[in-house]
């Protein structure tokens, strides 16, 4: 059974909501094609206007530049993706084996989820894996966090150090494993396709070895703890 998912918005991070209207909802489809076609350095606003068939004003309207559009379709990911988790592990009693889901949710190819025709969060998964860090590796971080964009994205990690806290009420650094755990599993895979060399599986190409490795590097440190 899926449910309908709901997410609601950072209003700081749009001039208008994408959500609310038919060009809004293809700047956001558009954006998720183009940015995993060509790469975000590469994308603007001017070739996602001629994408959709609109003016670059009419883009600017609802995004103040591409950054935002960034930022805005991490967050997003970020909630749908806290969504899934809470969804999918809420009949588990165990937090082991939650642990364990949730290692497999973040290491595996997403599915495009057709209840929200206007985001392809297959794409926008590959998207977060390759270029999601860039939405917070700036210069203007502070001012970003200050407006609470990365909510989503701390929400997210806060769900599983709690459910780590639950594995191993003693270990020290539930918060910090949580976030390493989310990076490590998009690193491992951008390695294992692009610079095989950093990984021990990259030959392979099976995710299946990424969600070993994770499980063996959350479990051992918890069974150290």
């Amino acid at each position: 059974m899926k449910l309908q998912v709901q997410i609601e918005m950072n209003e700081a991070l749009f001039l208008r909501n994408p959500e609310s209207s038919e060009l809004g909802k293809n700047i956001l489809k558009h954006g998720v094609q183009l940015i995993h076609k060509t790469g975000f350095e590469a994308f603007t606003f001017k070739k996602l206007a001629e994408d959709i068939g609109t003016t670059e004003a009419g883009i600017y309207r609802y995004f103040e530049n591409k950054h935002k559009l960034l930022v805005y379709l991490a967050a997003w990911y970020w909630a749908w993706l806290e969504f899934q988790i809470i969804f999918q592990t809420n009949n588990i009693k165990d937090p082991t084996k939650r642990l364990k889901k949730i290692i497999n949710l973040l290491a595996k190819s997403v599915e495009d989820d057709e209840q929200t025709s206007h985001i392809n969060e297959s794409l926008l998964h590959q998207i977060i894996i390759s270029e999601g860090s860039k939405a917070y590796l700036t210069k203007q971080v502070g001012e970003d966090n200050k407006q609470h964009f990365f909510k989503p994205y701390k929400d997210l990690c806060s769900v599983i150090a709690c459910i780590i806290s639950e594995c191993s009420p003693k270990y020290k650094y539930p918060k910090s494993l949580a976030s390493t755990i989310i990076e490590m599993a998009h690193f491992q895979n951008f390695f294992m396709y692009n610079l095989p060399s950093l990984t021990d599986f990259g030959k392979s190409k099976e995710e299946s070895k990424i969600i070993a490795f994770l499980n063996d590097l959350v479990f051992t440190s918890l069974k150290n703890s």
